[in-house]
């Protein structure tokens, strides 16, 4: 299980609040890196994201732990996830408008996803419960290895 992960957004007080928003949390400051953020599910795993100023990179900082380091910004890159959260796809959807963050609602075959872009640059897979029930369905230890294996190629989702 990933009990919360990083990311980075130019403003990470507004992305951590929505993502809270989102997960039907709270976000609170991460005093570890100044101008950070954690948005917390509340549940009880202790699942949330922790959102960094962009341009934030973490480096092998030995027995103390990784140091925070500050470079330019990046806009597009390969990080996403997928986020199970209670609240209903309208609802999801509503949220992203509001945050004036691209969404999509995609059909990956077995399963869907809502597609939320943080600041239109980080990729969150938003599994409302009925999309929670279809990603756990088609991941089942049993099967997801010749679900895998037999999955075919979107080449729709390919560009070069």
């Amino acid at each position: 299980m990933i009990h919360h992960l990083s990311i980075a957004a130019r403003d990470p007080k507004n992305a951590a609040g929505v993502l809270a928003e989102l997960m039907g949390g709270t976000a609170v400051p991460f005093p570890p890196n100044p101008g950070s953020f954690f948005a917390l599910q509340l549940d009880d795993h202790g699942s949330g994201v922790e959102v960094y100023p962009a341009g934030t990179e973490l480096r092998p900082g030995g027995d103390v732990g990784g140091n925070f380091v500050k470079t330019d910004p990046r806009t597009y890159g390969s990080t996403h996830f997928a986020l199970s959260v209670s609240t209903d796809s309208n609802t999801v959807q509503a949220i992203a408008q509001r945050a004036g963050w691209h969404c999509y609602d995609c059909n990956r075959g077995p399963f869907h996803v809502i597609e939320v872009w943080v600041e239109n640059e980080t990729m969150v897979e938003i599994l409302p419960p009925e999309y929670a029930r279809e990603y756990l369905a088609f991941t089942r230890p049993d099967s997801i290895r010749a679900a895998m294996a037999k999955a075919g190629t979107a080449s729709a989702r390919h560009q070069h």
